[in-house]
């Protein structure tokens, strides 16, 4: 499998690029910006895009992915609980003092138990609410891996202080779906360094296992 990982934006949402190496399907999640490197990823290592996964509808998740759409093709997949967010992308551009980025609306709803697949690759979909309200991890089994959009951190969490965030309910998707997944599964996360399930449910001050 081709796992990529680069950060864009100006708050460094890690997008990450996974691809198969036989086919040369793969999967875009969270192009939050910074098209153009990702662009040159695909190219690299000659993929073709079938889906852009949105793990929540924050600017710095979402800002790219309609410009990535323009250029793929590839529908966009995003949970519909975080609509009334990508609807406000004006809102939270204002936020950070950047320009609007164009909304790609949803192309095909995220539901729990959705299995995304790009050749061999398999990507199981866990609604992870809390950060936002339609927020989505996604395992990857066969790789022992999580992508945890900004649901887990390393010794953090997503913050929730912002429109639909909900601390209880991130506590209760951090237990009840990651903290279940194998101690080795590797955490991808929103921001920052990567992590794994077994060391967040001991050391995290936030939510112990």
């Amino acid at each position: 499998m081709i796992h990529e990982t680069l950060p864009v934006g100006m708050l460094g949402c890690n997008c990450s690029v996974i691809g198969d190496e036989v086919s040369r399907e793969a999967i875009v999640i969270d192009p939050g910006d910074d098209v153009a490197k990702i662009i040159a990823i695909l190219r690299r290592h000659n993929l073709t895009v079938k889906m852009i996964v949105i793990t929540h509808a924050h600017i710095d998740h979402i800002g790219g992915a309609e410009h990535l759409r323009a250029f793929t093709g590839a529908p966009v997949y995003m949970h519909e609980a975080d609509k009334t967010l990508s609807d406000r992308l004006d809102m939270q551009a204002g936020w950070l003092g950047v320009e609007t980025p164009k909304d790609p609306g949803i192309d095909r709803p995220a539901h729990e138990g959705d299995i995304i697949r790009a050749g061999s690759v398999e990507a199981h979909v866990l609604h992870t609410p809390g950060h936002t309200p339609g927020s989505i991890s996604l395992y990857l089994p066969l790789e022992s891996r999580v992508i945890a959009g900004d649901t887990l951190f390393e010794g953090s969490i997503g913050r929730t202080d912002l429109p639909g965030g909900d601390e209880a309910q991130i506590v209760r998707s951090i237990r009840a779906k990651l903290y279940t997944l194998p101690e080795d599964t590797i955490v991808f996360p929103g921001h920052s360094s990567n992590t794994t399930i077994g060391q967040e449910k001991r050391h995290n001050p936030f939510v112990r296992a």
